[in-house]
Order: structure tokens, then C-alpha cells, then sequence
């Protein structure tokens, strides 16, 4: 199964909330008026779109419908799709991983499925021909690092770890010497989510990026959120709060094959202006891609 089949599988119940509802609406379909926008923006913020997102999406198709005389069904179906990819094509969207080595700083909250995230973009990586190195940093939780360890192997990847309680800087300043040492393409960086003790994690993520940026001064560098789609709106909360204590650049959304939460991925890149870079569908190590916004909006339309 190609990952675009596994997409759509994995967004079955954000279709059912969605696209369902969607087409309830257009078998009573009557003219394109003040009356429909309000039933079409009623959808998406029942589907967690998200109320601000949602009139920002009837705000543009509100004008299109002005604009281009729209006046048939498939019409509003097809300026809503081009709406909503537009909405999720943003900058950068590509991960930035140029320079040999170069660095990708995951943070979240505990339970999101950082650790499998990182498991399943370095299996990703490596199949792709990079050797990549883990950094078990989040010293807090021994099973964090033990359950790493195991994911890491999977993929095939190197990891450095130390002792629970250890130093999260000084893990990854051994990872970005072993780095160097073996000439890795790229280093994935597992921190801790203590989101309740935001000085301290603050002051610990302060600590690892200058030892990145001392030690990898020239090298790209990636700071992915990893958020749970079965979260909904609570996901847009978390981004916001983790923008206060590190530069994130983009964003990687778990769980959406058991939620039918997944439209709140247009409320957490509209929002924020952040790119999503990956996208996992499934438990499996090869279930998650690079995101592509396209296949995303068709596979809740298809």
C-alpha cells in the first residue's frame, strides 16, 4: 500500500466528519448564498477547524464565489480544496537538511509520540541514504531513553545516551562530537516535554542550542514540535506555548489515523504560520512522510 492509500485509510474518520457533513449539505444544495457559506463554516469548525480559520477559509471562498461568478456545486467543492492547500502551503515546508551534518531538535509534550516520531524520521532518513545519529537528551524519563534506544535500532540509526538525570547539554555535545567523528548526515535531538515546568524546560533548551550553535555553527538546523491530532484545538495551544521557549520551524502531527480530529491541521499552520514537515498515519516504522498538502486535502475529499 502506497503511502497516499495509507493517508487516506488513516484520515477515514476526519473524511466521515468532514467530507460526510460536506456532502449532506450539497444534496439539499440550493444556490450559493449567504445561507450555505454560514452551513460550509458551521462544517469546519464542528470538523476542529478551528473559528478563526474556519472564517478565514468562508472569508476567501466567500470572495471567489463574488469574484468568478460561482454559482454549481462542484465549483464550491473545488475552491474550498484549493483554499484550504493554500492555507497549508507554507514557507519552507521542506526539511532543511543541506549541510553535512545538520541538526533536527525535537521537542512536545510527553505522550504525543515524540519517541516514535523520531524512530520513524530516521528510518525515513536512512532509507533515504543519510547515516543519522540519535541524542537521547530527555534525561528525565529512563524509559524514554530505553524505549529510543529500541526505535533507534529499528531504524537503523546510531544513538548516545547517558545515565537517567544526566546533563541534557552534555548528551548533546558527545552526540555532536560522535557526529563529527563518523561523519553523520544528520542528528535528531529527543528532548524532555515538561511543559508544567516551562522555566526549566526553557533554561534546558536554551542550554542545548548553544551547544549547537557553538559546536555546529554552519550546520542546518531543524526545531519540529511533535503534536497529537486526537488533541484537536489543544494542539494549537501547545505550539504556542513551545514557541516561547525555542524557534520552531515546523511541525510533525501524530495519531490522525485514530482521530476525527484532523482538520485542526489547517487551525495549527493558520494560526501559527508553521510548515507540518511530516505526518504519521500508523504504528508502523514506515508510516510516516514528509507531508505533502495536496494529498492531504484530496485524501479528506476523495
Amino acid at each position: 500500500m502506497g503511502f497516499f492509500d495509507k493517508l487516506k485509510n488513516g484520515l477515514g474518520k476526519t473524511k466521515e466528519s468532514f467530507s460526510d457533513k460536506l456532502n449532506n449539505v450539497f444534496s439539499t444544495f440550493r444556490k450559493v448564498d449567504e445561507d450555505l457559506l454560514e452551513e460550509l463554516e458551521e462544517i469546519l469548525v464542528m470538523s476542529d477547524v478551528g473559528m478563526e480559520t474556519a472564517t478565514e477559509i468562508i472569508d476567501r471562498l466567500r470572495q471567489r464565489v463574488k469574484k468568478e461568478n460561482i454559482k454549481d456545486e462542484n465549483e464550491v467543492r473545488q475552491a474550498i480544496k484549493e483554499i484550504m492547500i493554500e492555507i497549508l502551503n507554507i514557507e519552507n515546508a521542506s526539511l532543511n537538511i543541506d549541510t553535512i551534518p545538520s541538526v533536527i531538535l525535537v521537542v512536545g509534550v510527553n505522550g504525543v509520540g515524540k519517541t516514535t516520531s523520531i524512530g520513524k524520521i530516521a528510518n525515513n532518513l536512512v532509507q533515504n541514504g543519510k547515516k543519522v545519529v540519535i541524542a537521547a537528551a530527555d534525561t528525565f524519563r529512563a524509559a524514554a531513553v530505553e524505549q529510543l534506544e529500541i526505535w533507534a535500532n529499528r531504524a537503523n540509526a546510531e544513538i548516545v545516551k547517558k545515565p537517567e538525570g544526566a546533563d541534557p547539554a552534555s548528551v548533546v555535545y558527545d552526540a555532536i562530537k560522535y557526529t563529527k567523528e563518523i561523519n553523520a548526515d544528520v542528528l535528531i535531538i529527543d528532548t524532555a516535554g515538561r511543559l508544567h515546568n516551562k522555566k526549566h524546560l526553557m533554561d534546558e533548551l536554551e542550554k542545548i542550542n548553544r551547544v549547537i550553535d557553538k559546536e555546529l555553527p554552519d550546520s542546518s538546523k531543524e526545531s519540529l514540535i511533535v503534536l497529537d491530532a486526537e488533541t484537536g484545538q489543544n494542539a494549537i495551544m501547545q505550539v504556542k506555548a513551545f514557541k516561547e521557549t525555542t524557534n520552531i520551524t515546523g511541525i510533525i502531527l501524530t495519531k490522525l489515523d485514530g482521530t476525527a480530529k484532523g482538520g485542526v491541521v489547517f487551525g495549527i499552520v493558520s494560526e501559527n504560520q508553521i510548515p507540518i514537515k511530516y505526518i504519521g498515519v500508523g504504528e508502523q516504522i514506515d508510516d510516516m512522510e514528509p507531508f505533502n498538502s495536496t494529498d492531504f486535502v484530496n485524501a479528506i475529499f476523495d
